[in-house]
């Protein structure tokens, strides 16, 4: 008899194995359906949401799928050690830590004019040397348009059909917080610089100090620099990257700073809906400063292919009720995978030569 060939029994002895084999292939096959949304169609994907950012013309190949335009940043965070009060986190200890960031305009379009960007963000990454890494990323209105990531979906859909303008007005109609967040659109001024302007996490975090002690809180960056408005006529005139430039040339002549300040929350206050504010007499804690010294073109910038994802924590830190964080970070994921495999497509600058 050939040694290779299997006789009966041997084969018999393997098929419990193979059938256990092929039940986890099936299992981990089901999982992928299930998260794709391939086995519930009706259900809600990440990549439906960053479908729905998608500009008429599609998505623009190699780019963040929103927040599209963007510029480098580095500098340091200069925490002063109050955050030790709320977290045991590294980062709020005494000390100064590297920081990698960007600022951007939320929209589809990396071409778009800086005047046409109502909202404007900043991207987070603040490293420890225990290897804890914090990343954020805030935008500069106070609240969110609604309360949580299935609405967002429907309040993009509903915003995408300019054929009916009746169909997002029905849903603002169903969500009064689209209509207050329409109002600080339409009301609030705009600054010169991205200097200028304050950033809010609007979803809420959980923080833990060393005695085990637990707060929820939001965070905002407020800038030292004074704001200076500019009317929307004025704002029409400036060049299509006046923020870009402004910023560059602010920077080269001194750093700009930003003060963090956590504010803690109150029993009863909604911290799972980013579309509510919180009462202005919440405890506030200011636990340090950002400080940028050098910007760079995204191109080859230190944040071109960061991933500024909101669950990305340290020790000490970690998502609340709010269903926001988790949404964004699936989200992210896909633009980035999408982004990351049109390479290709980016707009590279070549690498000065030493």
């Amino acid at each position: 008899m050939n040694n290779t060939q299997k006789t009966p029994s041997s084969t018999a002895s393997h098929a419990p194995r193979l059938a256990a084999i092929g039940l986890c292939v099936a299992v981990i096959a089901v999982a992928f359906a299930y998260t794709g949304g391939w086995l519930s169609p009706a259900r809600l994907t990440p990549a439906k949401i960053v479908d729905s950012l998608a500009p008429p013309g599609g998505a623009v190949k190699g780019y963040r799928r929103n927040h599209a335009k963007g510029i480098c940043f580095t500098g340091t965070f200069e925490s002063n050690g109050a955050g030790t009060s709320l977290s045991r986190a590294t980062v709020f200890q005494t000390g100064s830590y590297p920081v990698t960031g960007r600022f951007n305009l939320a929209g589809p379009v990396p071409t778009m004019a800086d005047s046409a960007g109502r909202v404007r963000g900043l991207g987070l990454r603040i490293q420890t040397p225990d290897g804890d890494e914090w990343r954020t990323a805030m935008i500069d209105p106070p609240f969110f348009p609604v309360a949580r990531p299935d609405d967002f979906y429907a309040l993009q859909l509903a915003s995408a059909n300019k054929g009916d303008p009746s169909v997002l007005k029905r849903f603002a109609a169903t969500h009064p917080s689209v209509a207050a967040f329409g109002a600080w659109a339409s009301s609030a001024p705009f600054t010169e610089s991205y200097a200028e302007d304050r950033y809010n996490s609007l979803n809420s975090s959980v923080l833990t100090n060393a005695q085990g002690q637990d707060s929820t809180v939001r965070w905002s960056f407020i800038p030292t620099a004074t704001p200076v408005p500019i009317a929307p006529e004025a704002l029409k005139t400036r060049a299509p990257n006046f923020l870009f430039e402004e910023i560059t040339q602010r920077v080269a002549s001194a750093p700009q700073t930003w003060t963090l300040v956590m504010t803690v929350a109150q029993p009863g206050d909604p911290t799972a809906d980013p579309s509510q504010a919180w009462p202005d007499d919440r405890r506030k804690v200011e636990v340090g400063k950002l400080v940028v010294s050098r910007i760079e073109p995204e191109p080859d910038g230190p944040c071109r292919d960061l991933n500024f994802d909101p669950t990305v924590l340290p020790s000490g830190m970690r998502t609340s009720d709010d269903p926001f964080p988790a949404a964004r970070s699936a989200a992210y994921s896909v633009s980035y995978n999408r982004r990351t495999a049109e390479e290709k497509d980016y707009p590279h600058t070549p690498q000065e030569q030493p």
